[in-house]
């Protein structure tokens, strides 16, 4: 019952993560989007009011005129919205999904000491460590490097050779699986700090100074236009390092953090593509699509890269028949710790014929096509049983 119910609090857990950080997500896609359409008005009543730019847009039925002010309206209204709690929420909600799924279960999710021999708290307290040493390692270079001359590169070199060291520090402590997740949950943090620590200060401290009469700080303003650009380049390595979880081949080889950084730059890439498309559609220059063709270049070679290898003419000529003793065997070794008569992970139990026969799709997804079971391969389960699986499955899956 205890399992049952933790399965039910991940679902919603994950539900509501999800919700949130789309409208996270949206938000921030549809501000750049926004900043990177504005055009300057023609209307000098509009110009009278402070509009540096504004956009006309039809949804939903409806017709749109979005206005940004160069600095604020001569009167500030007494009602503002404050784009801060999709962020926060996706926060809170991705840390407690974090908590039940990998800290409660350290053992299973965190540690694979084939890569890591260490204690369960040990795990926990570097993965903890780990979100809050990203976050002020980020912005230690922001700080240090953002305001000078060509700041955003060096900042984005910075950043970038910064996830590289992430990436390949977690695959060496953490089970792959668990550092994927990491790099992906690390940047996530730098992201609501962002808002948290410096966008929504500085927007209030703006309101105050205008409130006061007094001019506003241009600091804040700039501060954090780069911050909400940072976030909107953040958010599709996020996404895919979040997703990357339910593929296994992804994280299981040996090389698995070069594969998280070529799948983040991609993401990286594409995103710039689109950013700089918004602003070359308003200007009427020429949209830089070779980021996208790069990126998506990494993608087709990693593509290639990670394929296993073909099977040879004389490896195929070899092949027998599956004998299901061997097949039951290997799921008796390997799978029936967590599958049995007592313990029935997911609801699944592997303990006779039948139910292997039952699952046996399942068995082949999880162990031959995903690889994700094992869960961290704890049983060590080897690449031949694997095919063996596979062979089994694809000629039937018989029993006798």
């Amino acid at each position: 019952m205890q399992a049952y119910l933790l399965d039910w609090v991940n679902l919603l857990l994950r539900w509501a993560h999800v919700i949130v950080a789309i409208a996270w997500i949206g938000s921030s896609f549809y501000f750049v989007f926004l900043d990177n359409s504005l055009t300057r008005p023609d209307d000098p009543g509009l110009k009278a009011k402070g509009v540096g730019g504004e956009l006309w847009a039809v949804h939903g039925g409806g017709f749109y005129n979005p206005q940004k002010y160069l600095v604020a309206p001569a009167t500030l209204p007494k009602h503002l919205h404050w784009f801060y709690w999709e962020s926060y929420s996706t926060w809170l909600t991705g840390f407690a999904l974090f908590t039940v799924l990998y800290l409660f279960n350290a053992g299973s999710f965190l540690v694979d000491k084939s890569v890591f021999d260490w204690s369960d708290g040990a795990a926990i307290a570097a993965s903890l460590g780990f979100l809050v040493t990203g976050w002020f390692v980020y912005d230690l270079i922001c700080c240090a490097f953002g305001q000078r001359r060509r700041g955003d590169l060096i900042v984005g070199a910075g950043v970038l050779a910064f996830i590289v060291l992430a990436s390949w520090l977690a695959c060496q402590w953490f089970a792959g699986r668990a550092a994927f997740l990491l790099v992906g949950a690390m940047l996530a943090t730098a992201m609501s700090a962002n808002v948290f620590v410096w966008i929504v200060p500085g927007q209030r401290k703006v309101v105050a100074q205008l409130n006061a009469g007094l001019a506003a700080d241009p600091i804040h303003g700039w501060r954090a236009k780069q911050r909400s650009m940072h976030n909107t380049y953040f958010t599709l390595p996020v996404l895919i390092a979040m997703l990357s979880n339910h593929y296994g081949w992804l994280y299981s080889g040996k090389h698995n953090w070069l594969v998280l950084v070529l799948l983040m730059l991609a993401g990286a890439l594409i995103r710039h593509s689109f950013v700089a498309r918004h602003k070359a559609l308003v200007q009427g220059t020429r949209v830089p699509w070779e980021y996208a063709s790069v990126g998506t270049l990494v993608l087709v070679g990693m593509v290639i890269g990670l394929a296993p290898p073909p099977q040879s003419l004389a490896a195929q000529a070899a092949a027998r028949p599956v004998n299901f003793a061997e097949v039951q065997g290997v799921i008796d070794r390997r799978c029936g710790l967590c599958h049995n008569a007592a313990l029935q992970q997911k609801n699944v139990a592997l303990h006779t014929p039948d139910l292997i026969k039952q699952h046996a799709q399942r068995v082949y997804q999880q162990a031959s096509v995903l690889k994700l079971m094992p869960l961290n391969n704890a049983t060590q389960m080897s690449d031949d049983e694997r095919a063996l699986i596979k062979r089994w499955f694809e000629a039937g899956a018989p029993v006798n």
